[in-house]
This record gives structure tokens, sequence and C-alpha cells, in this order.
């Protein structure tokens, strides 16, 4: 059996599908399990041994670059890589246009996606031969994975979330020895990043929960960045009045290392946070134009600290932008993240990150 999974990005939509992709070669272990996904975010599943193939495109640089004969090229030889299987399954997790395009042009016999009023971009429809029923409040883990049940049957196998993730040995090495280097021990994670600045905390605020932390539990915070970030991790460190808040720049599997060894995440609706999610970090989330119950942290002892936005309506698109930024008092993250490390101790109970290494003789 073949089977495709269209999911292009992003991070924390990758992620959200992993547990998906666990169920699907836990139900088909002897299937050819494909993936398409964006060049920019195909990192994240490189060397998953649940995976047999990634198959990359570049939708963004295309769309910007259509004119181009080159382009043409790249998108022609991107979809000759699609066919070159018959794939018995397809499965559009996304609910866009162009996940939907990208499914029907692979030819999948059986093309599966969520009930039209669940989709992103309901003319997604159109190119899909079965659609799933999806809980309109459940978590977006619970809706990938009611598209495996569709097919499966059954309930999930235990344990329910199952994040597979391969960190090659390199990437932990480099993680040790540059904390070792900063005479790091004990550490929490504060992103303060976001696709959309009405998601982002203020950079001063996540200085002063810096200071709480160095004062209160004598831990140094790390400010995990990537490209384009620099700027923001930085005015967070200057905001820190005791110093101990610390660029670090790193990529999303070194930054998934960290979530191993991190004592804590803070963050808001972003992929960093559901990556620390999967890995089983403690967490607290800041929420505001987004809904937590429907991509928020899911081990019950997380905790959320969440402000409706003004007009008290929620969005998943870039198109939708709220003005301002997310407007919660440092004190009510003190008191969550107090909440949160009392309960520390029980630590992911639902989720199993799936701790995969690449073989040391190929770091």
């Amino acid at each position: 059996m073949n089977i495709l999974i269209v999911k292009l990005s992003s991070i924390g939509d990758i992620v959200h599908t992993l547990p998906a992709l666990a169920w699907l070669r836990r139900a088909f272990p002897e299937a050819h399990i494909s993936w398409v996904v964006e060049r920019a975010m195909a990192d994240l599943l490189r060397d998953n041994p649940m995976l047999d193939e990634i198959l990359e495109v570049n939708t963004r640089a295309w769309r910007r670059q259509w004119f181009y004969p080159a382009t043409w090229a790249e998108i022609r030889a991107a979809l000759a890589r699609v066919r070159q299987r018959r794939y018995d399954l397809g499965f559009d997790f996304q609910g866009l246009m162009k996940s939907g395009i990208v499914l029907w042009l692979s030819k999948a016999e059986r093309r599966i996606g969520f009930e039209t009023s669940a989709l992103k971009e309901q003319a997604s429809r159109m190119f899909l031969t079965e659609t799933v029923a999806v809980p309109a409040e459940g978590h977006v883990i619970e809706r990938n994975l009611a598209l495996v049940r569709h097919v499966v049957g059954g309930d999930v196998p235990q344990p329910a979330y199952e994040f597979p993730i391969a960190i090659s040995e390199r990437d932990r090495r480099t993680v040790e020895e540059r904390l070792e280097a900063l005479a790091i021990g004990d550490f929490a994670l504060l992103n303060p990043g976001g696709g959309w600045a009405a998601k982002r905390w203020a950079p001063e605020r996540y200085g002063a929960i810096a200071d709480f932390l160095w004062e209160r539990y004598g831990w140094v915070s790390l400010v995990p960045f990537g490209p384009g970030e620099a700027v923001l991790a930085q005015a967070v460190a200057r905001a820190a009045r005791w110093g101990k808040a610390i660029p670090f720049p790193c990529t999303l599997k070194q930054l998934a290392a960290l979530a191993d060894r991190a004592r804590l995440f803070l963050g808001g609706d972003t992929g960093p946070l559901h990556l620390a999610a999967a890995r089983g970090t403690p967490i607290v989330a800041l929420y505001g134009p987004t809904s937590a119950r429907r991509n928020g942290p899911f081990h019950p002892d997380d905790q959320v600290v969440e402000r409706t936005p003004a007009s008290g309506h929620r969005y998943y698109s870039r198109r939708e932008r709220d003005v301002g930024t997310l407007d919660i008092p440092v004190g009510d993250v003190i008191a969550a993240i107090e909440r949160r490390l009392a309960r520390a101790p029980e630590r992911a109970a639902r989720v199993k990150p799936c701790r995969i290494t690449e073989p040391s003789s190929n770091p």
C-alpha cells in the first residue's frame, strides 16, 4: 500500500499531524508513506523512521516567481516526483486550495479530507473523494486523527499522542556543548516570536519573567530564535535587569533537543510552543486571537493564560490581524508559572515524544 500525506506547513501544523503519521505507520507497517511539505519546513521531517519519503515543494517561492521559466521547470519536476508512485490513500490535513490541488494531482485513488465546513478554504472540497466529520471545537490533533480513524477504524493506540521526530547526535551534542560553554544548568525557554503581532507578548514582559525565574528559581532563561528573529530575542535580553535572558540561535531540531532539557517553556501560539508540547516540556502558553482549545498545549497540567480579542473574534488566517499585541499582565503569567511548576513532576502522561536519534556514525 502507498499512502500520501499532504501537510505543507507551518511548524505547528506539521507537529500536530505527527500523531496521525504514527497511527498510520502502526496500522500499515509495510506501507510506503510519503509526505508533501514546503521546503522550508522539511527539516522537521528529515530522517523520520516512520516516513519513507519526503516530497518537497516550494509554493511560496513559486507564487512570487511564477513568470520565470525556471519556476515552471521546478514545478514540473516536483509534480513528477509526486506522481512517481500510485497512491492508494491520500490525506489532505491542511484544507487549503493548494493542498487540495497537490493531492488531486497525485492521482491518489482515495483522497480524504475534512468535511466542507471544517476546511480552511471550502472550495478545496472539489479535490476530495471522501470527507470526514470532525469535532467543531476539538483540538486540531483530534481532527487529524479523525481522518486516520475513517480508514483504520477503532481507537487511537496508546499512548494517544505520539510525535516521531528524529534528532541527530550532532544536534544534541551541539546543544550540550553550547550549554556547557555558557555554564548553564537548569534553564527555561522564553519564546517571544509569533507569526502575527497580535500573538506576541511584549519583550519587556518576557524580560520581567526572566528576572522572576532567576530570582525565584535561579534559572537562566534562553531565548531561542531562528532566521529573522534576532532583534526580538535581543530585545528580551535587554529588558532583563539581571542579564539572565540569553539569545540562543538554533535550528528546529536543536530547539527540540533544548526542549527535552528545559524546566519550562513560555510562549504564544507559534511553532516552537507546539514543538515543546510534543517533547513533553512543562508549558505556560499565552493565547489571544487563536483558541487554545483548538491548538493549545494538551497536557492536562500545562497552563494557558488567555485574553480574548476585544472584537471577540477568533481567527486562523494571516489575512486577519487584530490591532495591537497580546495584552496579559505579568502577574497573571507568574501565577500560571507557579501553578505549572507545582505539577511538573507529573510530566507528559499523554505524550510520547519518540526520542529518536540518528546513528552516531552518521552525525
